[in-house]
């Protein structure tokens, strides 16, 4: 895409969260959801209730990274590094750009639980929709507590992996359509959870608020079935998404990729 103005695309009741619609184009999304389900099964993770696959090598224990090569469609045709590297928000990260990408698939009704991104990354995380929207929460912990564990909680209580009670309301939601990329910086990323919820379909409740406070980018969004659906209260159903989670490790482990092939088989 062409030259990007961040100031044109900052999220409305934020300061340094941006939503950059139409990032790649539909040509553009179609290579790369291609490439990524051409991918040979060892590079498909199986957890729970998704599939991923991580890009730019394993990080240890202790939060370095083990590099290996991206993939050429990562960071050649259409090069999604190249072009967050130009928007110039990880320019004060220690590689200047994303090192790291994690390709989660999400079917409809998947979903991933709030949770922090931790401790190895700079903070900022860019992220790239590819196939279908999804609804992005932001959220907050309860005020007051601690991180000591809960012992009892409301069966449809949110709880972190520390133990910490979660504010289910969230303090922000965005539209991600299909081929958009959100940045999270700031404390938005430092301080608060993300998370999506696991829906066949998003329906948009008219509560008598402005589409703007229910959907904080909707004035950003492109798509014209998606803001009418937020403005009307009507629903969206979600389709597979492929969601590249771009961050920068910031600490190289010393044995460098070498190691990464061995383990990998591929030496």
């Amino acid at each position: 895409m062409s030259t990007v103005n961040l100031d044109d695309y900052v999220v409305p009741g934020t300061t340094r969260t941006y939503y950059i619609p139409e990032f790649v184009t539909e040509d553009e999304e179609e290579y790369l959801t291609r490439k990524i389900n051409e991918a040979p099964q060892p590079w498909w993770k199986r957890l729970q209730n998704r599939r991923l696959q991580i890009w730019g090598g394993e990080l240890t224990g202790k939060h370095a990274l083990i590099p290996q090569d991206m993939p050429p469609f990562a960071n050649q045709y259409p090069d999604i590094v190249g072009r967050i590297r130009a928007l110039g928000v990880f320019k004060d990260s220690a590689h200047g750009e994303p090192n790291h990408i994690i390709m989660n698939e999400y079917a409809p009704g998947q979903g991933i639980m709030p949770h922090e991104d931790g401790p190895a990354y700079h903070p900022v995380v860019a992220t790239l929709s590819l196939g279908s929207h999804t609804v992005f929460h932001y959220y907050r912990y309860k005020p007051d507590t601690d991180a000591s564990p809960v012992q009892i909680s409301a069966p449809d209580e949110l709880i972190s992996s520390t133990g910490r009670p979660i504010d289910p309301n969230p303090v922000l939601s965005l539209l991600l359509e299909p081929r958009s990329l959100v940045i999270t910086t700031s404390d938005l990323y430092g301080s608060h959870l993300h998370g999506i919820e696991g829906r066949v379909e998003d329906k948009f409740e008219e509560d008598g608020r402005p589409p703007q406070e229910r959907i904080a980018n909707y004035d950003l969004l492109r798509g014209k079935e998606a803001r009418e659906a937020i403005a009307n209260g009507s629903m969206l159903e979600r389709g597979m998404r492929y969601s590249l989670t771009c961050r920068d490790v910031e600490k190289i482990a010393a044995m460098g990729g070498a190691l990464f092939k061995k383990l990998r088989g591929t030496a």
